[in-house]
């Protein structure tokens, strides 16, 4: 049999490149580990589920629908938003999920020789996506957790097309002011496009907190993402988008797959778009499980990361991928952050009250079973 010459096909830079795993489906998980419930909390889902009308709505969903293909550009979606938003409908382009739409602005601008600059730990997505296109990837330190002017700039030359920055940072929290990001868009300077990601801007509630939008007719180099996927709960439609001048959005326009969010996922964010009583109940709800949270953590000693968004980082005395299968055992799913290069550390993804009290409880008795002779060490042959 003739094999495939793979070796010639496939581009090094595809080759060398790590493929993404997702974790099995719950009930796998729960079999593996054993627990006979599993609360997600590492995702930052939100657990109030979608607006009421968007969960109105999908409970009454034409299946006669499912056999026409979707709005290609979305387009009622794109209006409603560009009123919500305060911009023209040419300048919204909407996404399967955020992963699509960094795509496609890496395509529009990016080819092999350029390259972009982002943080060295935050949202993963920009690095994956331009490596594995053949652009080059520069990261830059955080510095004390956030985004650093200083190592972005020093990091961007003549062939920088793109500089990412996560605002708030996932996964730290941490965020630039709206004084703090003029002055680096004014140093940066026309000849390069700066993305800001405000996947987690609806959960943040502080008065200098900087709303991108309003910022693009100053710089017409900007382009913001957002998503349905955290705030309103629709992550399993996959529904992102971006925001931009016209003139930009035309050129991505040009990468822009077509017909990629299905309409269920249209009608449903069409849906709950706006809801404020409940983008306040979640605020609510995140507010008093950090708070829980960060209490649990000062009385165990364990320096905590929280911030007005849906997740908080917490340093641990041992392993996070220890702490990951133990966890797991109790029926809390933990993100492990030695992947975003934050060794020892978990994050944890804000629940309802009975959750965070649960995890309150199994976080406590990790901590307190760290000896040699805790039978949860004996049980991995391992010190905690």
């Amino acid at each position: 049999m003739n094999l495939c010459n793979l070796e010639a096909l496939v581009p090094q830079y595809v080759r060398q490149f790590e493929a993404y795993i997702p974790s099995p489906p719950d009930d796998e998980l729960q079999q593996m580990f054993g627990c006979s419930r599993l609360v997600r909390m590492n995702n930052n889902e939100n657990p109030l589920g979608p607006p009421p009308a968007a969960a109105a709505f999908l409970k009454t969903f034409d299946p006669a629908l499912v056999s026409r293909y979707p709005s290609g550009d979305c387009r009622p979606l794109r209006a409603k938003l560009a009123d919500y938003l305060g911009v023209t409908p040419p300048q919204v382009i909407l996404g399967n999920g955020a992963n699509e739409v960094i795509a496609f602005v890496i395509k529009a601008f990016c080819q092999q020789g350029d390259n972009i600059v982002t943080a060295d730990r935050t949202f993963a997505v920009y690095e994956w996506i331009a490596r594995f296109s053949g652009i080059d990837a520069r990261l830059a330190p955080l510095d004390d957790f956030g985004f650093d002017e200083e190592g972005l700039l020093a990091r961007v030359d003549s062939r920088t097309k793109l500089v990412f920055i996560c605002n708030p940072n996932n996964p730290t929290g941490t965020w630039w002011s709206r004084d703090r990001l003029i002055r680096f868009m004014e140093r940066l300077g026309p000849d390069h496009i700066v993305v800001l990601d405000e996947a987690y801007a609806e959960f943040m509630d502080q008065p200098d907190y900087p709303d991108g939008i309003s910022l693009l007719s100053r710089f017409p180099n900007l382009i913001i993402f957002r998503t349905f996927s955290k705030m309103y709960a629709l992550a399993g439609l996959r529904i992102g988008y971006l925001v931009g001048t016209e003139q930009v959005t035309d050129i991505v326009r040009k990468t822009a797959i077509v017909y990629s969010v299905n309409t269920l996922a249209q009608s449903a964010a069409l849906a709950a778009l706006g809801d404020q009583t409940f983008i306040t109940a979640t605020r609510s709800l995140v507010q008093e499980g950090q708070q829980m949270l960060a209490a649990q953590c000062a009385e165990l000693k364990l320096p905590i990361l929280t911030s007005d968004c849906n997740f908080a980082m917490i340093k641990l005395p041992f392993s996070d991928t220890l702490a990951y299968r133990l966890l797991m055992q109790q029926g809390y799913m933990v993100r492990t952050m030695t992947g975003f290069r934050f060794p020892g550390w978990i994050r944890v993804s804000m629940s309802n009250c009975d959750a965070m009290q649960g995890f309150c409880t199994a976080l406590s008795r990790l901590v307190h079973s760290r000896t040699d002779q805790s039978p949860l060490a004996r049980a991995y042959g391992v010190s905690l």
